[in-house]
């Protein structure tokens, strides 16, 4: 069974973008990109909200001939992964391999993580938070920017209480760290 993981850039205070939704800060240097790609690459499917979906939809056609290596290696791996968007409103995908599914749908995600060979990445705070509330969950990347927003969308559900366990952390030179948990099942004492 493949896993479902939540990768985030956040800034250090839990915030993916500033109460503006601002989130050039969050841009990783190519130390960091390469890092997030390596972890990318055995990726099958990503789940996606509207939102996060309007952003990432730019890698499918964005000429990356001029830019940096990690920049053009994630548009490979973005283009060769299969892609569900959770929108009510969105009337059709601009990108290839992509489906959209009108609502999130807990035990549908759950037969996607039992049906396919490779691992699933839920991007975006509000699907991660509907996957982390059904328990769905297996392992969560955060990238924390050396940076603190004050306010904006969070990075992880206020409302979910969860056992993790560290299983790595790294520094880049640039000041972010990656931190890298496995969930456990709850355990009340």
């Amino acid at each position: 069974m493949a896993k479902l993981i939540y990768l985030a850039i956040s800034s250090l205070d839990g915030y993916i973008e500033d109460e503006n939704g601002n989130f050039d800060w969050a841009e990783p240097d190519e130390e960091v990109h390469s890092f997030v790609n390596d972890l990318a690459r055995p990726v099958g499917t990503y789940l996606y909200g509207r939102r996060m979906y309007d952003v990432m939809v730019a890698w499918e056609t964005w000429d990356v001939a001029d830019q940096s290596r990690p920049s053009s290696d994630f548009a490979q791996i973005w283009r060769a992964a299969d892609k569900v968007v959770f929108s009510s409103s969105l009337e059709k995908v601009s990108s290839a391999r992509t489906r959209i599914a009108r609502e999130f749908d807990a035990d549908a995600v759950r037969q996607i993580k039992e049906s396919v060979e490779r691992d699933v990445m839920v991007g975006g705070p509000n699907i991660a938070a509907q996957a982390f509330r059904a328990g769905l969950v297996d392992e969560c990347h955060l990238f924390l920017a050396p940076v603190i927003v004050g306010g904006g969308k969070r990075s992880l559900p206020d409302d979910v209480f969860l056992n993790l366990e560290l299983k790595d952390e790294r520094r880049f030179e640039s000041g972010f760290v990656h931190l890298h948990h496995r969930t456990l099942p709850f355990e009340s004492s």
